[in-house]
């Protein structure tokens, strides 16, 4: 039989990803950021293997300084802040989405007590982990820094010594035309990057890697007689 999440897949636009420059695993191109989330519930067990994808993330000295407030929406209360912390932008769209994450941060590290200077790296790398796993389960992640860091910290008893980073809609995309209508054009238009030779340096900065001229054989269709 086949599942409703099967369905669903099949049914949703995705944008086409351009100026691709080298093979990358599958997980990879198919992440994105969507807008349009379904209703549908992350089932527990998924939601688990998320947090623990971003629990594996290597940090500065083992410190893991990343923290989340996790709420779906039958965690009323805290989802309700989540979702009136955003931005009015964000708020309309990702108030869809069946769970909001927030994450955070400590500023010091644990044993010393000096500035963690690395510590939104060392998160961010958390979330990139959990945001590539999210991928493998048919899932979608879309990160919003427009959030009233304060009235969050106020509302959820935040302590000293951890900042509010970032606020993360996660779910199972859905058709572009459950958004907003000025929303679902940028939903289904191709993404794009900087090439590798405008941020790829060996000898002098700004001038593009000489690695940069490797031709993946992957990326080369075959020849034809």
């Amino acid at each position: 039989m086949t599942s409703q999440t099967e369905l669903h897949k099949t049914d949703i636009v995705a944008p086409a990803r351009l100026d691709t420059q080298a093979s990358i695993h599958e997980l990879l191109v198919n992440r994105r950021s969507p807008r349009a989330f379904s209703e549908q519930r992350i089932e527990p067990a998924k939601l688990l293997s998320l947090l623990e994808a971003a629990r594996w993330s290597p940090s500065s000295a083992n410190e893991q300084p990343w923290r989340f407030i996790v709420a779906t929406k039958d965690d009323s209360r805290v989802f309700s802040v989540l979702t009136e912390s955003l931005v009015e932008g964000n708020r309309r769209w990702a108030e869809r989405a069946p769970l909001l994450i927030l994450a955070l941060t400590q500023s010091t590290y644990t044993k010393t007590g000096t500035p963690y200077r690395h510590s939104w790296y060392d998160l961010g790398q958390s979330i990139a982990l959990l945001s590539v796993q999210a991928s493998a389960l048919g899932l979608a992640v879309h990160q919003m820094g427009g959030f009233d860091a304060e009235k969050a910290r106020q509302l959820l008893s935040i302590p000293e010594g951890f900042e509010p980073v970032v606020v993360f809609a996660v779910g199972y995309p859905d058709q572009p035309a459950t958004l907003p209508e000025h929303l679902q054009k940028r939903e289904v238009a191709p993404r794009s990057r900087k090439l590798l030779q405008d941020f790829v340096y060996t000898e002098e900065w700004g001038k593009p890697s000489s690695h940069l001229q490797t031709q993946s054989s992957l990326l080369t269709p075959p020849s034809t007689n």
